[in-house]
């Protein structure tokens, strides 16, 4: 018997979501310590007092309570919004899946505004629906006029990072008015809205198609275990409490969710030192004359790369990402048409960008090459 038969027409010949390798790989390869900016995660890990609720917590054996209670009254304190605007899933990854399966038919649409997170052609796939792209304008700023115009009877979602990823850039209230008075549903996922410190969540009570995602895995360093919530309007959430799977947040990740948010100031303190790390790096990638580093509102950098490359079957970028490598510094590269020259660069520790750095102006064939 051959099940491909069986399998759902697309998803076969679908690409699959290109994920980052995790550290301890990296290292193996590597054979010693390495330097992982590739990932946005947080270089000073979770709060102390998340291993000691894991230790400590009695009731592994339990599953863990479908409604989410206790987080989600944990989260009306932090967000400041009702908990009965409140979802929580296993990562926002979750969330972004939930919220297509529960307003796409077959061949609905979804409006993305790339370059952004890949996360959203993957799942809108899955989902079966159909993806509209509306590129970014020069400064990738999203272009709300050339969103309107792409709407379609079709339309049924608009999909918003703010910041995003991998530009770092927001948008504004405004900017999601006009979206939101689009009539379909909008979500703007604020993964990184701890570093900016722009939201817009207090606006979900008073939109009934506004939904807000965000996630532990960034700011409260979570990321390996998988927590993240949404703010959304009581009738949507209720919708997405119905259809998520019951235990969907395991008792590891709701412990460690639980404690993080009872020790803000300790990651409020980290969350600070990373925003003074990321203006630090973002003088010193330009202080060469063949990077162009773009301002950042998130834990990461973007930096376009303006020199020959001294291989012709490869951009400037990926070489230098490929060097990089070589010296077990691990950034992230896009292939796509947009991001060709560019190079992603999560925020680490100090000693991560010094070895950065060194590396690039260790580089000497570029100097050779400025364009």
């Amino acid at each position: 018997m051959d099940a491909r038969g069986l399998v759902r027409p697309g998803l076969e010949a679908m690409q699959g979501y290109a994920a980052i390798e995790p550290i301890e790989v990296l290292e193996q390869r590597a054979g010693k310590r390495v330097v992982k900016l590739d990932g946005n995660e947080n270089p000073y890990a979770c709060s102390p007092k998340v291993y000691g609720a894991l230790a400590e917590y009695p009731y592994y054996h339990i599953y863990p309570d479908p409604a989410q209670a206790v987080l989600r009254q944990a989260l009306e304190e932090y967000t400041g919004v009702s908990r009965e605007h409140i979802v929580c899933g296993n990562g926002s990854d979750e969330l972004i899946d939930l919220v297509l399966r529960l307003f796409l038919r077959r061949g609905d649409e979804v409006i993305s505004c790339p370059p952004t997170f890949g996360m959203y052609p993957f799942c809108t796939e899955i989902c079966g629906g159909r993806l509209v792209n509306v590129p970014r304008e020069g400064d990738f700023a999203i272009d709300v006029a050339a969103i309107e115009r792409a709407l379609t009877t079709q339309t049924k979602v608009i999909l918003i990072a703010s910041p995003n990823n991998p530009t770092g850039n927001t948008v504004s209230e405004q900017q999601v008015k006009q979206l939101v008075d689009t009539g379909r549903i909008v979500v703007v996922d604020e993964a990184y809205f701890e570093f900016s410190n722009t939201t817009l969540a207090t606006l979900v009570p008073q939109h009934a198609n506004l939904i807000v995602l965000r996630t532990f895995s960034k700011w409260a360093g979570l990321a390996g275990l998988r927590i993240g919530y949404g703010i959304c309007p009581i009738e949507i959430a209720n919708l997405l409490m119905k259809i998520k799977p019951p235990y969907n947040v395991n008792v590891a990740a709701e412990a460690a969710a639980l404690a993080s948010l009872a020790d803000l100031d300790y990651l409020r303190a980290n969350v600070a030192k990373i925003i003074a790390e990321r203006e630090r790096l973002l003088r010193s990638l330009k202080e060469l004359e063949w990077l162009a580093p773009h301002p950042s509102q998130a834990n990461f950098v973007l930096c376009s790369i303006s020199c020959a490359s001294d291989n012709r079957d490869e951009s400037p970028a990926r070489v230098v990402c490929n060097r990089l490598a070589q010296e077990a510094i691990f950034v992230r590269y896009y292939h796509s048409p947009r991001l060709e020259n560019c190079l992603r660069i999560s925020v680490g520790r100090p000693e991560d960008t010094d070895a950065l750095m060194a590396a690039l102006r260790g580089m000497s064939w570029v100097s050779r090459g400025v364009t």
